[in-house]
């Protein structure tokens, strides 16, 4: 416009020229700097400054009308802008239409996929989200046999309607020792879109932008299969436009933002059944049912392993169901069993355990050794020799890798069934006998040290805290929460501990740890494994000769075959040996105790006379003694004794009895905590609210009631707690309270999850005062 006379280029009607030539021209013409363009049509100041450069050709339609309408262009030059524009966009070799044949079709559907309907349901909400133009990407991650793949091409051709631009599907190789590079990707993705070879940009930055200008034109539908990482994804991904990219891997891709996550867990044990319906028919299926159901368990409820073992069985149409089971129950087996021709749960757990750090590769074999359903990276770090910091950096990326669990609230990991069987194999090949030997030895002997440390906290005849003994007194837990806490969440572990101490004949250690626990165990008198505890200790000290310690420790077993797992009769010969051991050794408070459990065995076999013979006689020697632990001794035998009496329809002697006892607990027992000596005295208020009840005084019954379930509730005593909450309910029941019923179902479901028989007793009452409500 040198002479004042506007040219063809402002019009637009002439030659159209270079699309960034032509912006710059027009910029310029209506003195906008770039920053205020890309402010003005919403267009980021980089692809702004590609277009002019040139590096940006063929942008699309919807930015050349954002373009136009910024810079005040009239329909003339507006559509001399947009023909510049189509000139630098590719000429497709055929229109894209509705997927078919081609280059990266859609692999073949899987006719018998079975389950993932909330997933599906999820992704084509996202789909009907794209029609509002903006791109979605969901990334399907997870453990390997997932069926992550099957996932996506279900998902996909279900899909397929909604983008009838086209659907494309792109194996990236992730777990090929060369994955594909995104050059290499974006190569074919825009030779789908009809891009000749010739024509194609020299470099991936030119090529992606490329693919995301001729992406943002249309509704695809991408399926990028096996991705290595988010750096081979992050090029290939649509910028703008309504296209759905679905991404899977066995890694989580964290680092990729503003995707939707499509998580796929497990099969549940029907889905894992209907599975295996669909590959080999309902007829095989329902002719052995159970067989079935067992095949689906074993089989972890992993969809691969079910593909595989379903493969297996249609391959051979009259083999029974249970033969294969039977194969599959030896764990030494099961992976040898779970392979039909190409087909391999193995293979499968290699492809990821090859792409693996050497440090990463040694956790998971070494975890494999750990006991329980889960391990802490204190335990990984142990079993690995790493420093702990390094076990759980390597723990994080096993869990990235799809070959580790996390605990959703704890600092805790677990395997798939199967990926514990192929690690351990691993662990056998790699390791050898050796070097597992040396790592579980260390392991066991920092854990029991550990053990018998934390559980000091709750000794009331230790002074100290118990972290001195602890084998990393910093990291050590600080207090009795800390302590139950460590112990609870590490119980398979210190366990297994305990037993390998024993069979590598370190008594004095199993000892230790025992004693250690025996307070603690008063908590905890639901878990089943005391009796294992006190019966490997009462061996160690046989071993070691000591008839003092055998008889604590016989007496520790009697105690826990009497209420743990409620079996008086092995309780009753444990006592009978504590007892003569205690006789041997001239140990009369042990004596006392022995004589104590074992009245308890003889009360739960029936045999009451015998039982009150007993408890008279321990209430008379430890009455005579004046030790603190016999002041402890004595009130437990009154207890049993008033509640044999109660039990036997003398409940006014059971009164007198408890009210004793009571007065001993007021009285306080010199050297034992306030604590403590509650707790005891909870335990009498029990007995005296269901003497209280046995005499029918219902009123005067709930006050010591409701004061035992307190404490026991705060001291976290749950088998101590629900007996109380059955007794109250009980109470509250024959007074017609307005909250019986409900104290009841609480205590009918606690007593069931802790496996008491007195849960029989809270179904009764419930009948009871049902019958009650109706009559009236």
């Amino acid at each position: 416009m040198r002479d004042g006379t506007p040219s063809s280029e402002d019009h637009g009607t002439s030659s159209t020229g270079d699309f960034g030539q032509r912006l710059r021209h027009l910029r310029a013409r209506a003195g906008l700097s770039q920053e205020a363009l890309s402010h003005a049509a919403q267009v980021s100041v980089r692809a702004l400054a590609d277009m002019e450069r040139g590096r940006t050709r063929g942008p699309q339609r919807r930015t050349v009308r954002a373009l136009a309408e910024a810079l005040g262009l009239n329909d003339d030059e507006a559509a001399g802008l947009e023909e510049s524009a189509a000139l630098g966009r590719p000429r497709p070799r055929a229109a894209v239409g509705p997927a078919g044949p081609g280059p990266l079709a859609l692999p073949r559907d899987i006719r018998d996929f079975t389950a993932r309907g909330p997933a599906l349901a999820r992704l084509l909400d996202l789909a009907r989200d794209t029609a509002e133009g903006r791109p979605a990407v969901s990334v399907i991650a997870g453990q390997p046999g997932l069926g992550k793949t099957a996932f996506a091409v279900h998902a996909a051709h279900r899909l397929a309607p909604h983008f009838p631009d086209g659907q494309f599907a792109l194996d990236l190789h992730g777990m090929d020792p060369e994955p594909t590079t995104p050059r290499d990707a974006l190569a074919r993705l825009l030779g789908a879109l009809g891009v000749p070879d010739a024509t194609l940009p020299a470099g991936t930055d030119d090529r992606a932008g490329l693919w995301r200008s001729l992406a943002g034109e249309r509704r695809l539908l991408l399926l990028l299969d096996n991705a290595a990482d988010e750096a081979q994804v992050a090029p290939l991904l649509p910028g703008t436009g309504p296209s759905l990219t679905l991404v899977t891997s066995r890694h989580a891709l964290a680092g990729l933002e503003s995707v939707h996550r499509t998580e796929l867990a497990l099969l549940r044990r029907e889905e894992a059944v209907e599975l295996l319906t669909r590959i080999i028919g309902p007829d095989r299926v329902r002719a052995e049912a159970q067989a079935a159901r067992d095949l689906a368990d074993l089989c972890g409820h992993l969809p691969l392993a079910v593909r595989i073992a379903g493969q297996r069985l249609l391959s051979r149409p009259h083999e029974r169901l249970a033969k294969l089971v039977a194969r599959l129950a030896a764990e030494g087996r099961r992976l040898d069993g779970l392979q039909a021709g190409s087909l391999r749960v193995r293979a499968a757990f290699a492809l990821s355990y090859r792409q693996l750090p050497a440090d990463t590769r040694t956790l998971l074999r070494r975890a494999a050794l750990a006991a329980g359903a889960d391990f802490s990276p204190e335990t990984g770090a142990l079993l690995a020799g790493l420093p702990y910091d390094e076990a759980v950096a390597r723990a994080e990326e096993l869990t990235d890798a799809g070959l580790l669990r996390s605990d959703p609230d704890a600092e805790r990991y677990r395997f798939h069934d199967l990926l514990r069987l192929y690690a351990a194999e691993l662990a056998d090949a790699e390791d050898g006998p050796e070097a597992k030997d040396a790592a579980l030895d260390r392991t066991a002997d920092w854990m029991l040290r550990r053990a018998t440390a934390a559980a000091l906290h709750f000794d009331v005849d230790h002074e100290q805290s118990g972290s001195a003994a602890d084998p990393d007194p910093d990291t050590a837990p600080t207090g009795r929460d800390e302590a139950r806490a460590w112990l609870e969440a590490e119980r398979a572990q210190w366990l297994a501990a305990l037993r390998r101490a024993h069979a590598a004949g370190r008594h004095r250690q199993v000892l230790d740890a025992a004693q250690a626990m025996h307070w603690f165990s008063d908590l905890n008198q639901h878990w089943e494994q005391w009796v294992e505890v006190f019966r490997r200790s009462a061996g160690s000290a046989r071993a070691l000769g000591s008839r003092r310690e055998e008889a604590v420790h016989l007496n520790y077993l009697a105690w826990a075959y009497n209420l743990c797992v409620h079996d008086p009769r092995a309780a009753l010969t444990s006592a009978d040996a504590a007892l003569v051991a205690a006789r041997d050794c001239g140990d009369a408070l042990q004596e006392g105790w022995a004589l104590g459990y074992g009245a308890g065995a003889l009360s739960r076999l029936g045999r009451t006379e015998e039982a009150e013979e007993r408890l008279r006689e321990a209430a008379r020697r430890l009455a005579g003694q004046r030790s603190p632990q016999a002041r402890l001794a004595e009130l437990t035998v009154l207890s049993t004794l008033g509640t044999l009496l109660r039990q036997t329809g003398r409940a006014d002697e059971a009164l007198d009895i408890h009210r004793r006892g009571e007065l001993i607990c007021r009285a306080g027992v010199p050297g034992r905590a306030e604590e403590l000596m509650g707790l005891y005295h909870a335990m009498v208020r029990l007995h005296i609210g269901n003497d209280l009840a046995a005499l029918e005084r219902w009123q005067e019954a709930e006050a010591p009631l409701r004061q035992a379930l307190a404490v026991f509730e705060a001291a976290q005593m749950p088998a101590w707690a629900e007996q109380a909450r059955l007794d109250l309910g009980r109470a509250l029941g024959a007074v017609g309270h307005p909250e019986a019923r409900e104290t009841l179902v609480a205590a009918r479901a606690a007593l069931g999850a802790l496996r008491s028989p007195r849960q029989a007793e809270a179904d009764a009452a419930l009948a009871a005062l049902d019958r009650t409500a109706a009559d009236t």
